[in-house]
């Protein structure tokens, strides 16, 4: 099984029991706790190396996992979600199987991943009326990532899944010029 899917199944199963009704955690809480528990063991590569490392027994690197989640204050559900991933070593996963649970959760909830890119930063009245424009084009709610790339003279080109909406100066330049030869 790859890596990718390896992370789709556990972030899956955390999925099911955050967006249970009965679940205390909210998704995006139980992503907060788990990208600080990242971040964390990403800034000490000692503590990186003792949670990877099979020479280190499950019982302490699971302590350790508990002493730290209670000093991040993380919830029961996400405490013991890092203890499947230790006694499963998966711990080295953390990060893709946060960012498959962040979309997983996004699609059961309704919500389309859109990646803008503009000429230049746009500002928040031109994202908020571009992120309503998305909505309407999709039928869905939209959760976009913003980035300006240098490259564009000017204008827009969103990237929803594998569609992609071209409003950019360049792709309008195109269009003109394939309709131009169409018509010659």
């Amino acid at each position: 099984m790859t890596l990718s899917a390896v992370a789709t199944r556990y972030a899956n199963a955390l999925a099911d029991v955050v967006t249970a009704g009965t679940s205390p955690l909210r998704p995006q809480d139980a992503v907060a706790q788990l990208r600080a528990f990242q971040s964390l063991l990403e800034s000490s590569s000692d503590l990186h190396n003792a949670l990877t490392t099979p020479a280190v027994p499950s019982g302490r690197k699971k302590a350790v996992v508990g002493r730290l989640g209670k000093e991040l204050g993380l919830a029961r559900i996400s405490l013991n979600f890092l203890y499947v991933l230790v006694d499963h070593r998966r711990i080295a996963a953390l990060r893709e199987i946060i960012d498959s649970f962040e979309l997983i959760v996004d699609e059961r909830l309704g919500f389309a991943r859109a990646e803008v890119k503009s000429a230049r930063e746009l500002s928040e009245p031109l994202r908020g009326s571009l992120g309503a424009e998305l909505e309407r084009l999709t039928g869905k709610r939209i959760r976009a990532r913003y980035a300006v790339d240098a490259a564009l003279i000017g204008g827009v080109v969103a990237r929803i899944g594998s569609t992609v909406y071209d409003g950019s100066v360049r792709g309008q330049l195109e269009s003109l010029e394939r309709r131009l030869r169409a018509e010659g």
